[in-house]
């Protein structure tokens, strides 16, 4: 897994701007999570990472802001061959234009298989609706956030409740900058219980945030930001 677009920097070639984009490979398809909030920015960290638009076989986005979706209409331009998994409340507008690249449109409400070991959490609402997308590794699921709007926690649990396995890793935005010191200490002990190991908070989580973090989890705080890679293996049956 590779993180192509956060306002985190990390490797230097690489462009930082607000908004997420991760490419997920090791699987049978390669997806790309989320598109940042400009598409010339994110083709060219991808290419600058290795990663060519035709590449991808899927795309999730995780809700509606544009700072998730402001870089899709480049890449389908690039390549419009993919299934674009959304959550079914996004605008008819937003679908419209999207099949009219011809991407097909996937919309999800309950969780949704996007291939074999990758699957959505379903759209959780807490004011915004949004989905993750979780991952079944060999050491757990592997799952990711796009602002975590709904709540970190809760996405992180639904994942855990749809796969019936023990979460690994989190990462991406947590929206919890700005967070109180009690917030922070909830998050990290229902993390734990839940037997999360590794956390990579990224975009939108805060820098108070990601210190607290990295002292919580300690050899388990994973730097994150654009162009920060993460070893992943699929579960062997997943």
């Amino acid at each position: 897994m590779q993180i192509v677009y956060d306002n985190y920097p990390f490797e230097e070639r690489l462009s930082p701007a607000w908004g997420f984009a991760c490419v997920v490979t090791g699987l049978e398809k390669t997806i790309l999570f989320d598109t940042g909030g400009d598409g010339t920015i994110l083709l060219a960290n991808m290419g600058a990472c290795g990663i060519e638009p035709g590449d991808i076989d899927a795309v999730v986005l995780s809700h509606n802001h544009y700072d998730h979706t402001g870089g899709l209409a480049a890449f389908l331009e690039a390549n419009g061959r993919v299934a674009v998994y959304l959550p079914e409340v996004f605008p008819e507008g937003f679908k419209q234009e999207v099949r009219g690249t011809g991407a097909t449109v996937v919309e999800t409400d309950e969780p949704r298989k996007v291939c074999k070991g990758a699957w959505t959490t379903g759209v959780l609402d807490g004011g915004i609706p949004e989905q993750g997308l979780y991952l079944r590794g060999r050491r757990g699921l592997v799952v990711m956030t796009g602002c975590a709007h709904p709540g970190i926690v809760e996405i992180v649990r639904a994942a855990k409740a749809h796969a019936g396995v023990r979460p690994d890793t989190v990462m991406g935005g947590f929206h919890m900058a700005g967070a109180s010191q009690r917030d922070l200490r909830s998050v990290t002990e229902a993390f734990k219980d839940m037997g999360v190991a590794h956390v990579a908070p990224s975009h939108c989580s805060g820098d108070e945030t990601r210190r607290w973090m990295k002292e919580a989890f300690g050899e388990g705080y994973l730097s994150a930001g654009v162009g920060a890679r993460f070893p992943f293996e699929a579960e062997a049956d997943a």
